[in-house]
């Protein structure tokens, strides 16, 4: 399959949301040499994770699936651009390319009639700035505690490692 046929895949998966509870039609998929490995819908609403995004259930699947994080040379689909959660998630396992259907700015108009009752609703503007943020300086009061005794717990995994 070529990259329009896993993008349609892609959408098509997205559409399951028309119909089932607890569903946002935000759909993904991770293929690795020509394959699917993994694919995820956004089912926040239903499994009560704000983490449960498309590309973030997309990646779950293979991490499990092959039984590792690391997914270098996977590419991921989606149909619509990532928030800055998911790119982090992409990132952090290793995916080599992004291929998204509607942008950031096309999903927001889409859905700008949806009340908030109804979705959990993301500002991904400020969501990006935020995460840019030295924490300290981020919306959420951070203030840090009992680094010493952390770090030692750290330092006792990582010797155990070497």
């Amino acid at each position: 399959m070529g990259e329009k046929e896993f993008m349609r895949q892609t959408i098509e998966l997205s559409r399951r949301a028309l119909g089932e509870p607890g569903t946002e039609p935000f759909g993904a998929i991770v293929v690795k040499a020509g394959t699917v490995v993994g694919a995820g819908l956004n089912h926040a609403a239903a499994r009560f994770d704000p983490t449960s995004h498309g590309e973030v259930e997309a990646i779950r699947d293979p991490c499990r699936k092959l039984r590792r994080l690391d997914l270098s040379g996977c590419d991921l689909y989606t149909s619509c651009e990532p928030c800055a959660l998911c790119v982090a998630a992409m990132q952090i396992v290793g995916i080599r390319r992004l291929f998204y259907a509607a942008s950031l700015d096309q999903s927001t108009r889409a859905l700008a009639e949806v009340s908030p009752a109804m979705r959990l609703g993301i500002d991904t503007a400020d969501l990006q700035e935020q995460v840019g943020l030295p924490v300290e300086s981020r919306r959420v009061p951070a203030r840090q505690l009992l680094s010493r005794e952390a770090v030692h717990v750290l330092e006792l995994w990582a010797r155990d490692r070497r």
